[in-house]
């Protein structure tokens, strides 16, 4: 009886170790389970895919960019940065009237003394390498969204809405480009970032408002999506008074100090631009100068568009999102109401908004359970054409045919050959993509700053009549450029001219499968035959 006691006790002690290990185990799985709340909420994309799929499509993204958007990804920012280190190019009639600054243009200027002092300052290296500056920090840009949502959601959801900032067609068009409307957006997402949302432990009311700043001193207008995201949260502060004293003044008084210095070591002068600027496009509304359009284009066309097959997802997502999100959906619909008051309108203004958009979606995307995998594959399957399709082929003519126009430095008759670029203004890129000190000349079109009415640019006038145009500016031989391009639209039209002064066609090159008005489907170049025989 005793040993059987004995055996009958050693076995409820070892039952009980068992047990105590079992509890302990359990403990241990509670606190460092990766799919529990402690586990999704709070913790940074770092040591996960994030980053590096993030790098590599970015990076893949800008190699498959190869065609032209607007005129100010290039002279807005790479002309003015080719001006300042190498000391040649064109700077527009915006910098002779102090609408803008030299901070953004001077990111890539950094990058051009670089290569200067390294000795490999190579046109090809000069295009490429602001390019790739950009899709690195578009990158950053992906992974701090998707760590935002990660802390404020859980993982799946920051993977939905990741998933939908990488496959947006607009966002792979745009994000890679030197346009000031580019890093205002990825500036945006940075800021957001920190933005003191309710359930958020990273809120930053310093850093948020800095990253604000110098969004606002690179393009002025970065302002209106944080107005009502900033009126937010000044109501809900508790501290008011420190919020301004000890946050707002300090971070405005450096950046705007700090960016009247870099303006007035370029300008010579003291120079406000951003005051300028809004004065130029908001109150003076000028910007109509270069196209109008009705009140509701961004409700009818702008969003629609540059959101595509999104919108559903976004609408979907609106009606979902907790209350805390709603301040995210009034920046976007606050954003549009104040660019609809404004004649001029493009795509590339309401950029911004897009990142505020993909939460929407990616959070619409999540809560459609069975069919989550089929929506995801539509969503990327219909950005995937448009994607390629506009950064591979439509309006791809404008960079390429800078290729031949280089092709004239790599040759003796660098000095005396003139190129003349007989296309809406600013349809191509200049020095930037030339880097030699080629003559070259461009229709011109800056706006009237006087107020006369009868006023008409350089471009209409030689678009009116464009062979009376180029006999009266032409009138002796000894003045004809070496090298004419324009679109093909023209072609019919100044043909008597080519002929009689002497021209042929050597090369002919893609732009679009849409040409429109003054915007043929492809670009000539012409060389005048008796002095450019040998090239």
């Amino acid at each position: 009886m005793e040993a059987a006691g004995g055996l009958l006790a050693r076995a409820r002690g070892r039952a009980r170790r068992t047990e105590a290990v079992r509890l302990r185990k359990r403990r241990s799985v509670l606190y460092s389970a990766p799919g529990g709340a402690a586990g999704q909420r709070g913790a940074g994309a770092a040591g996960g895919p994030a980053p590096l799929l993030a790098l590599a499509l970015r990076t893949l993204n800008c190699f498959l960019v190869q065609t032209s958007f607007v005129p100010d990804e290039y002279w807005q920012s790479l002309e003015v940065a080719h001006r300042m280190v190498f000391n040649y190019g064109y700077l527009t009639w915006e910098w002779a009237n102090g609408l803008r600054g030299y901070s953004y243009p001077l990111i890539f200027a950094s990058i051009y003394k670089a290569l200067q002092l390294l000795a490999k300052d190579d046109v090809q290296l000069l295009i490429w390498v602001p390019r790739l500056a950009q899709a690195v920090l578009a990158a950053f840009a992906d992974v701090k969204l998707y760590s935002l949502v990660r802390h404020l959601e859980n993982t799946e959801t920051a993977k939905c809405v990741y998933f939908c900032q990488l496959c947006s067609w607009f966002t792979w068009y745009s994000c890679t480009r030197t346009l000031t409307n580019t890093m205002e957006t990825l500036l945006t997402i940075f800021a957001l970032s920190y933005y003191p949302i309710k359930g958020s432990k990273m809120g930053s009311s310093c850093k948020y408002l800095a990253l604000i700043a110098l969004a606002i001193v690179i393009r002025p207008t970065a302002v209106i999506p944080w107005i009502p995201l900033v009126f937010s949260h000044f109501l809900q502060e508790q501290r008011k008074a420190d919020l301004i004293l000890h946050n707002c003044i300090p971070v405005g008084l450096v950046t705007v100090g700090t960016s009247l210095i870099i303006d007035r070591v370029f300008f010579g002068e003291w120079v406000l631009v951003q005051l300028n600027f809004l004065k130029f496009n908001v109150l003076q509304n000028l910007g109509t100068f270069y196209g109008s359009h009705p009140w509701h284009w961004y409700f009818t066309q702008g969003l629609p568009v540059i959101l595509g097959t999104h919108l559903p997802f976004f609408i979907h997502g609106c009606v979902l999102a907790p209350k805390r999100y709603r301040i995210f959906l009034m920046a976007v619909i606050w954003t549009v109401l104040v660019y609809s008051m404004l004649s001029h309108k493009e795509f590339r203004f309401i950029y911004p908004v897009l990142p505020f958009c993909m939460v929407f979606c990616g959070y619409s995307l999540k809560h459609l359970k069975a069919w989550k995998k089929s929506a995801a594959s539509f969503l990327l399957l219909s950005n995937l054409l448009p994607a390629l399709y506009t950064g591979l082929i439509h309006q791809r003519g404008s960079l390429d045919v800078m290729n031949h126009i280089q092709q004239l430095c790599n040759t003796s008759y660098q000095s005396q050959a003139f190129v003349f670029i007989m296309m809406p203004c600013h349809s191509t890129p200049f020095y930037s993509h030339v880097h030699c000190p080629l003559k070259m000349r461009f229709l011109q079109c800056p706006p009237d700053l006087t107020g006369n009415d009868s006023y008409v640019d350089e471009a209409d006038v030689f678009y009116s009549n464009p062979l009376g145009w180029l006999n009266k500016e032409f009138y002796n031989d000894t003045l004809l450029p070496s090298h004419l391009i324009f679109f093909s639209v023209l072609e019919q039209e100044i043909s008597s001219f080519l002929a009689l002064r002497g021209y042929e066609k050597t090369a002919t090159v893609f732009h679009t499968h849409v040409p429109q008005g003054r915007v043929g489907s492809h670009i000539y170049v012409y060389r005048k035959k008796t002095e450019m025989n040998h090239t």
